[in-house]
């Protein structure tokens, strides 16, 4: 279990009733219907193979709500490519990043040269069919691919005895993935249940320096020297790191996929599953498409977090910013519905540290990080997809990360307030540009008020002696103490007008 996402379970469970309401409030289904598939002869007797999940390293929450569906939901797996059919919805993925050090030795800087990688992920939906995506969106130069299979994973290393599947592209069994660009396989039949995982192998026989990949994958790859990729055993994969490398989606279909979409939760380390034990599935977005399945309301969850992610700037070791990255990882997403942001706090405690990595990481302010969280949230509802807001975490006392003064809690706390006015589509209330605040009521107290002064009533010009008064007269007795009879006031009653 993640103690980050243990901690943070107040939040989480938030977050699995705000996705559970948009469900329900959603429009109703249309119901949809696919043309029925010819079964030929040799398919109708084939042998059925069983669907089941392996036992994982850990208890599933959701476990006891989605084995009875898995055990009535037996179908026959087939071999071969088949015609692509409509509505892929993504199952897996993770971000990509170009080749670095990263936080423990891997194979990026390297790459592969006559070796096969085998990668094992756990998908949160399920489908009849399956296809995978291969990112070389950091690769300088073509890479050519030699082979790759697909199959259910078994322990370790192996895989299910039965279930290897050949991918092909463009019916080839081998392709080239071009430079900074990406590769989709075409679809074979593979049943899988949501919570399943499978094992990607693919096979190298040139070289293809620099790899790109995924740092943190809190799960095992394995490496094998020579052509493997149709091996059941894991004898061969002698040598293992925990990252992923060029395998950037696993896409299903014919899996029943739900109106509401798939949820992207989209982040720095938090969400890339910072804490987490290894092959153990416990990053928070794990832990939440398991709590949405024993809801009723299951739902595939992608991961999008890249750990060090920055809101504002783009790292050599922790990916693009998030403005530069938001299409390509969320809105590109066959099937995405949902996406939550969980980021900020690398921007406001990467300035305080030294650690080379963190470079280059200027001071940010507040202002400029609720601008940035704007660009995200405002690109998702154009996009047709409802956008989330995560507060950012406190950073007072982290010290392993270099968080440990003041003044950087002292720049999140603006930021929060911000959130809190953003509505639930995404954006915050139009006001002249200004989300509106919310009076407060104050109790109001009844007081008399005194009666208004009486005032007599007189000529609007003056008494009429008091207009044709002499001038002279009255600027000499200025310095008397008494007043003169011109400056009297007379009674009011004998000069009323006729």
């Amino acid at each position: 279990m993640n103690p980050l996402a243990t901690r943070t379970s107040t939040a989480l469970a938030a977050l699995v009733i705000a996705v559970s309401t948009s469900a329900a409030a959603s429009a109703p289904a249309q119901a949809t219907t696919t043309p029925a598939q010819a079964t030929t002869p040799a398919q109708a007797t084939a042998p059925a193979e069983a669907t089941t999940a392996p036992a994982q390293s850990r208890t599933v929450p959701a476990r006891a709500a989605i084995e009875p569906a898995a055990r009535t939901a037996v179908m026959r797996a087939q071999t071969g490519p088949v015609r692509q059919p409509a509505g892929w919805q993504a199952a897996w993925m993770a971000a990509p990043q170009r080749a670095s050090t990263g936080f423990e030795p891997n194979w990026s800087e390297d790459g592969f040269s006559g070796q096969s990688v085998r990668q094992v992920v756990r998908l949160t939906a399920g489908g009849s069919s399956l296809r995978i995506r291969l990112s070389n969106d950091y690769g300088p130069s073509p890479v050519r691919l030699t082979a790759a299979t697909v199959a259910h994973a078994g322990q370790g290393a192996a895989v299910r005895t039965g279930s290897i599947r050949p991918l092909t592209f463009a019916g080839a069994r081998s392709a080239d993935l071009p430079a900074h660009g990406a590769l989709t396989s075409d679809p074979v039949r593979l049943p899988v249940q949501p919570f399943q995982s499978v094992a990607v192998t693919l096979h190298f026989s040139g070289t293809t320096g620099p790899a790109t990949f995924h740092s943190q994958a809190y799960a095992t790859s394995y490496r094998a020297q020579g052509d493997h990729a149709a091996d059941t055993a894991a004898t061969a994969f002698t040598q293992a790191t925990h990252s992923w490398y060029y395998l950037s989606r696993v896409d299903v279909t014919g899996g029943g996929n739900p109106q509401e979409g798939a949820v992207v939760a989209f982040g720095d380390s938090i969400t890339d599953g910072f804490g987490s034990a290894n092959d153990a599935n416990g990053r928070y977005p794990d832990e939440l498409a398991e709590q949405l399945a024993a809801r009723g309301a299951s739902r595939p969850v992608l991961n999008a977090g890249i750990g060090g992610n920055l809101v504002l700037n783009d790292s050599a070791w922790y990916g693009d910013r998030s403005a530069a990255r938001f299409r390509r990882d969320v809105l590109d997403q066959p099937g995405a519905g949902t996406v939550v942001v969980l980021q900020g706090v690398n921007d406001l405690g990467f300035s305080e540290s030294d650690t080379p990595t963190y470079k280059p990481a200027p001071v940010v302010s507040a202002e400029e990080l609720i601008a940035g969280y704007r660009r995200l949230i405002r690109q998702a509802p154009r996009q047709g997809r409802q956008g989330r807001r995560g507060h950012a975490a406190p950073v007072q006392g982290l010290r392993p990360l270099g968080h440990a003064r003041g003044r950087r809690e002292r720049r999140r706390q603006p930021v929060d307030p911000h959130l809190r006015r953003v509505r639930r589509g995404g954006g915050p209330r139009p006001r002249h540009g200004r989300p509106r605040r919310r009076r407060r009521a104050r109790p109001r107290l009844r007081q008399r008020r005194p009666p208004p002064p009486q005032r007599r009533r007189l000529h609007r010009h003056g008494p009429p002696h008091r207009r044709h008064a002499d001038v002279q007269g009255e600027v000499a007795s200025a310095t008397s103490t008494e007043r003169p009879p011109s400056l009297t006031r007379p009674d009011a009653r004998s000069h009323r007008p006729p």
